[in-house]
């Protein structure tokens, strides 16, 4: 563990001595992640990468007996929020405490006997980034709940239950990846993940060793999922696949995918989501192919490739993730893309190590002069899944 991790979790766990009179049980961490390639493919079955930022949610948790769930946040302010497990009901809660509670309550719902917990937890993953701070946030209190009740579940099974509490009880329509990659991300990899089945890869991504380096851009353009239009996409890929008769649009070949296309006839929403969803799953195994093989630099393509998509497909880009992506490909980065949901958020730019300060003055000085609000610019290392540091 890094002196800044140690540093980190010895201060949740005295704000939570001075928040509850007793020192915590433990103090777990989960990460943030950004997605290398692989967008909008795991609510369709396909294929994703991401990899696990050096940004974490830190939670100090103790069990507690009694019933009583008691949460705080240090990045929200406020006092204590308490309730009751028993009284956990999905959408009945609009707050930050939903994420926490969200994973108490599926927990409980799958038969776990969670009996309550006091809980102090904190941040440094940019909220509103497309970085997966509430993943982090869900998977963080899932581990440390199943180390307290001994529940015996592994990564993938707490990465489930977690997006449950997402989807059902704070109401949001996220795929599996997110909790996924906090949950089991390994440093110095990216996690080639199957939504399907969950099977996984850890793919070597040392960038340092081959002279490259990976900026993510936060545009400071937040962003819900929870919001509709995230939903709308979602549904028309539903709809996509079931007028192929296919389970999910995983199931379509990319080799058919002229064939497929023209069988949707004129619903040319549908015709783009269809399209977008079968090429980016084909970009998931290229990058494999190509990172598997040692060809790393190769991968830029596939990345310019996949934000076009996102952009004049899905539709789900803004004019600050665009500006990252063409700025930096014209100042000289190998490739760049939005990562995450959309509609505002961060993007990725892949450079050799000695462009990066250029790229990063380009970017700068591009929001500046479209008088957009000044990108947050940040090296993205592969780091370590959730653990207990304490």
């Amino acid at each position: 563990m890094s002196e800044s991790s140690a540093a980190a979790a010895e201060a949740v766990a005295a704000r939570f001595e001075e928040l509850y009179g007793s020192t915590p049980d433990g103090v777990w961490a989960a990460p943030g992640r950004v997605n290398l390639i692989g967008e909008h493919t795991d609510y369709n079955d396909g294929f994703v990468m991401p990899f696990a930022l050096p940004h974490t949610a830190v939670a100090a948790v103790s069990r507690r007996d009694d019933g009583v769930l008691r949460l705080h946040s240090a990045d929200i302010g406020g006092p204590v929020v308490e309730l009751t497990v028993d009284g956990l009901a999905p959408e009945s809660d609009k707050r930050w405490t939903a994420y926490p509670a969200g994973v108490v309550w599926a927990l409980r719902e799958a038969g776990h006997a969670v009996t309550g917990a006091d809980v102090h937890l904190a941040s440094t993953v940019p909220a509103g980034a497309g970085l997966s701070s509430s993943a982090a946030l869900e998977v963080v209190v899932a581990l440390a709940l199943n180390d307290l009740f001994g529940l015996g579940l592994r990564g993938w099974q707490l990465a489930r239950l977690s997006q449950r509490a997402e989807n059902v009880y704070v109401g949001a329509p996220v795929g599996i990846m997110d909790q996924t990659a906090s949950a089991c991300c390994e440093a110095g990899h990216a996690l080639f993940l199957d939504t399907r089945d969950l099977s996984q890869r850890q793919i070597p991504f040392d960038l340092a060793a081959e002279g490259m380096r990976l900026l993510v851009v936060d545009t400071q353009v937040k962003h819900s999922h929870s919001e509709g239009e995230y939903g709308k996409r979602r549904e028309g890929c539903e709809k996509g696949a079931a007028l192929l008769g296919v389970d999910a649009l995983r199931d379509v070949p990319h080799e058919d995918l002229d064939a497929a296309l023209a069988r949707l006839g004129d619903d040319e929403e549908v015709r783009r989501l269809v399209r977008h969803v079968v090429t980016e799953d084909h970009r998931v195994e290229q990058v494999v192919s190509l990172l598997e093989s040692g060809d790393t630099r190769a991968i830029g393509p596939l990345l310019i490739e996949g934000h076009a998509s996102l952009r004049d497909d899905f539709r789900v880009s803004c004019p600050e993730l665009d500006l990252v992506v063409d700025t930096a490909v014209t100042a000289g980065a190998l490739g760049a893309r939005m990562t995450g949901g959309g509609f505002g958020g961060s993007a990725i730019v892949l450079t050799e190590e000695a462009d990066v300060p250029a790229v990063t003055k380009a970017v700068e000085e591009a929001f500046a002069a479209a008088g957009f609000t000044t990108p947050r610019v940040f090296e993205a290392v592969p780091s370590a899944g959730a653990r207990r540091v304490r």
